[in-house]
């Protein structure tokens, strides 16, 4: 059986440019949210969101590049060019051929539509750029990726909504299992706060709207939750088969020892309450992984903080883990990053991996009052210290589409 591992991981994220500034902040529990300042909110119900600060595509990529690319594709090209370098993986004529790519998005470029859409719409048909539609298409993070690196095998892009990130990973282990690839560039990438989108997503009821209060608007598990941030980022981890890290020397982080991906056939937006397709998902990819429940230590929760998901949520790991449940930590990102939706299982799985190596649990930050009917050990707050050997990432998606990866100390 191939066994396949983490070799580097970067991210681009609400709490900084770099895997160092996301994982610096998640563990001292510092938020990411702020008032949006990207486009003047005025006139919007919700006021905030989770926006990458001082990004500039041409520290990562030429000019000419950068604009032939919708944000979501710049991010996972920067995302793409730190992990590369974390791994110490040169792409040569000699492997450049069996370097896959999954790079997964939930919405594309929703950017460039709504631009492109205002543009007809005030200067007329003839001023809507050529490049409308390879902008936007959602396998065009992957594709850059490709173009930029030059790498010539298979480039993959899979849109599951909210569970895209973790998606992204348990496929990446099957491309490496089939052979397909030696390595993997995986993870997920998300650029859409527009007007238009934070104006939907608040209609539809699934926004907090502490506009005063932007660093606590993000409250998975507690009482007071009135639903998640909107954000942005992208990140990205290279994965590569056991045998060909040892074979060039690689420093390994950690295993990905399996996953699984089901669907709720529920709702186009809401969890299925009694968690039937997400616990499915759980216990298949504990079984893919010939693991026992009791084997999880550490348990990143998708966790958007609405009140059906919280509580399905937990009663989803109750159904699998039973009583060790209890003995589990958990923690939300979410609370400090917001919902980076496509992107946001891969989050959750660069918290597994660096969690294992350092053997931190990352705090749920505004866990005040916590939910009676949440009533596991979600890490409030604080951080703590804790012997990871076994992780598990959380994602869930609009759509009813569930997937769920596991991450193995070495």
């Amino acid at each position: 059986m191939t066994r396949v591992v983490v070799t580097g991981v970067g991210a681009i994220t609400p709490l900084g440019i770099g895997r160092d500034a996301f994982w610096s902040g998640m563990v001292e529990g510092r938020s990411g949210i702020r008032t949006i300042q990207h486009f003047d909110p005025e006139g919007l119900d919700v006021t905030i969101a989770g926006e990458v600060p001082d990004f500039s595509a041409r520290e990562f990529m030429d000019f000419k590049a950068a604009r032939r690319m919708d944000r979501f594709a710049q991010f996972g090209v920067a995302a793409t060019r730190e992990a590369l370098e974390h791994a110490g993986l040169e792409i040569t004529d000699e492997n450049r051929d069996r370097i896959g790519i999954m790079v997964n998005t939930g919405g594309g470029g929703i950017p460039t539509i709504e631009h492109e859409v205002n543009v007809m719409s005030k200067s007329g048909a003839r001023r809507v750029s050529p490049f409308l539609i390879p902008l936007f298409a959602p396998n065009m993070a992957s594709c850059q990726v490709a173009i930029q690196f030059d790498i010539h095998g298979p480039t993959v892009t899979s849109v599951a909504a909210c569970a895209a990130g973790v998606q992204a990973f348990v496929d990446a282990v099957h491309m490496i299992e089939r052979g397909d690839a030696d390595v993997v560039i995986t993870g997920g990438t998300e650029g859409g706060i527009t007007p238009v989108a934070i104006a939907s997503l608040t209609n539809m009821g699934a926004l907090s709207r502490r506009n005063d209060e932007p660093e606590k608007a993000s409250r998975p598990f507690d009482r007071d939750r009135d639903g998640f941030v909107f954000s942005e980022g992208a990140c990205i981890a290279i994965l590569e088969s056991e045998e060909h890290a040892a074979r060039r020397g690689a420093n390994v982080i950690c295993e990905v020892s399996g996953g699984a991906y089901t669907s709720d056939a529920f709702h186009i937006t809401a969890p299925e309450p009694s968690g039937r397709g997400a616990t499915l998902a759980m216990k298949r990819a504990l079984e893919r992984s010939q693991l026992d429940p009791n084997d999880v230590d550490y348990v990143a929760a998708h966790a958007t903080a609405t009140q059906i998901g919280d509580i399905a949520e937990t009663t989803t790991i109750k159904n699998v883990f039973g009583d060790h449940a209890y003995d589990l930590s958990i923690s939300a990102n979410k609370s400090m990053v917001g919902h980076l939706l496509g992107a946001a299982g891969a989050i959750s799985s660069l918290a597994c991996i660096l969690a294992i190596r350092d053997n931190v649990v990352p705090p749920t930050i505004n866990l005040d009052n916590q939910d009676p009917e949440c009533d596991l050990d979600y890490t409030a707050n604080v951080a703590k210290k804790r012997e990871i050997n076994i992780a598990m990432a959380n994602g869930f998606g609009f759509g009813g589409q569930n997937a769920v990866c596991l991450f193995k100390a070495i």
